[in-house]
């Protein structure tokens, strides 16, 4: 029995590398257009923004006239890492990078997989989400930040350190990341990891700000962003440009946003969710008690989704976060993220409808583009709706009906590095 499992645990994972292999193939002879994909040309951020910020900082400066650099100091890596890579063109070494990066993920959620009570569904979802997504996926730096992420909340089941420093440098990345850090167990673990993400990120910053001017810049440009049309929020102007609502769609801070009545109060409304958003996790982070080797990974991915869809912005590269993360929650036997994690699956392949193969409609907010729209972001809603019910139900004392506690299954109990008292 053991050697048939085994046999079957090499197969399945060859099977796994080899729709990696297939799925990534094509991913690459889109982006470098030998398939054309229907829609605006996803490359473009690479060979003509990212290439344009390059020659900015390598001259020796963060872009401070351009308000599209919306990124914290360490962006500045991922957009001159194709220098890794000289025998390359910019947009080409870009996108090889990017592969790497999808393969390291790939690896480390294989490598996770073998250990006690763990599984390779993480790493499905992993080679099969990533396509979803189209093109998009290798044309922008967001994956680059998923693989740190995913590599600190691996790290961390063992070593906190590692996951406070990893967090913090994923976090001068673009933000998110520090998201990280909201599920790690109280006590020891929460001391090193939150104290080692405090030092690193001091010192990165400090870095960025003497080596290169305007390294803080982007603070100003992420404040005056409005709402962009694939927002949550968007949908009550797509929807009221059906009944003669006289605003429009421009193009501003490189993406493209509502203008006209009311949009500052929806998009003053999305910031106040993100404020109550917080404010749950700051009550659940004070209530929960148990925290099992996979609680941080469920936390963080709940995270996500909440400040995801309560964003003013819902670009289709965000999509790869909560993808990346859920992979990490799906490698644990004990998490209870497999059906949040399914939706954003489904969400991601109605993201790759939306943008770039119907953009047209959603800009016109026609039928087709407010169905997809109210679609994708409806099942965002779903997940981070039944990610925090679950989260809290499995953490919080008292929460599930007729239980002092939530009880962990045996698998879950046997690797779990902390609990609270």
């Amino acid at each position: 029995m053991t050697v048939r499992t085994g046999m079957s645990d090499r197969g399945g994972r060859g099977l796994c590398l080899a729709v990696w292999g297939l799925t990534r193939a094509v991913l690459l002879l889109c982006v470098f257009k030998v398939f054309t994909v229907p829609g605006p040309d996803v490359t473009s951020d690479v060979s003509v923004i990212y290439q344009g910020w390059y020659q900015v900082l390598r001259a020796g400066s963060y872009p401070l006239d351009d308000v599209t650099w919306q990124y914290p100091p360490a962006a500045a890596l991922a957009v001159l890492s194709p220098d890794l890579l000289p025998f390359l063109e910019y947009a080409s070494a870009f996108f090889v990078l990017v592969l790497l990066c999808d393969a390291l993920v790939l690896g480390l959620l294989l490598y996770a997989g073998n250990r006690p009570a763990t599984r390779d569904a993480g790493a499905w979802l992993w080679v099969v989400g990533v396509p979803l997504l189209g093109p998009t996926v290798y044309a922008r730096y967001d994956l680059m930040v998923t693989a740190v992420a995913v590599a600190a909340l691996l790290a961390g089941v063992r070593r906190p350190r590692v996951l406070g420093a990893l967090a913090a440098f994923g976090t001068l990345l673009k933000v998110w990341p520090v998201l990280l850090l909201v599920g790690t167990a109280r006590g020891r673990d929460t001391r090193r990891s939150w104290s080692a993400a405090a030092v690193t990120a001091a010192v990165l910053a400090l870095a960025a700000a003497v080596v290169l001017p305007g390294a803080f810049a982007f603070l100003t440009f992420q404040r005056d962003r409005g709402l962009e049309i694939e927002s949550l929020g968007a949908l009550v102007f797509h929807v009221a440009r059906q009944f003669g609502w006289e605003g429009r769609v421009e193009l501003r801070y490189g993406s493209m946003e509502f203008a006209g009545p009311h949009v500052a109060l929806v998009s003053t409304l999305a910031l106040a969710l993100s404020v109550l958003a917080f404010g749950w996790l700051l009550v659940w982070r004070l209530r929960a008690r148990t925290f099992a080797v996979h609680t941080p990974a469920d936390a963080a991915f709940t995270a996500v989704l909440l400040f995801t869809v309560t964003s003013r912005v819902i670009s289709p590269q965000y999509m790869v976060w909560p993808l990346g993360v859920g992979a990490v929650c799906l490698v644990f036997r004990g998490s209870r993220m497999a059906l949040p994690s399914v939706l954003v699956l489904v969400a991601t392949a109605v993201t790759l409808l939306e943008f770039p193969l119907g953009f047209a409609h959603v800009v016109a907010s026609d039928a087709e583009g407010v169905t997809l729209m109210a679609v994708r972001n409806g099942l965002l809603v779903a997940a981070t709706l039944i990610a925090g019910r679950r989260l809290w139900r499995d953490t919080v004392p008292g929460a599930r009906r007729g239980c002092a506690a939530p009880q962990l299954s045996r698998a879950a109990r046997a690797d779990t590095p902390a609990s609270a008292p």
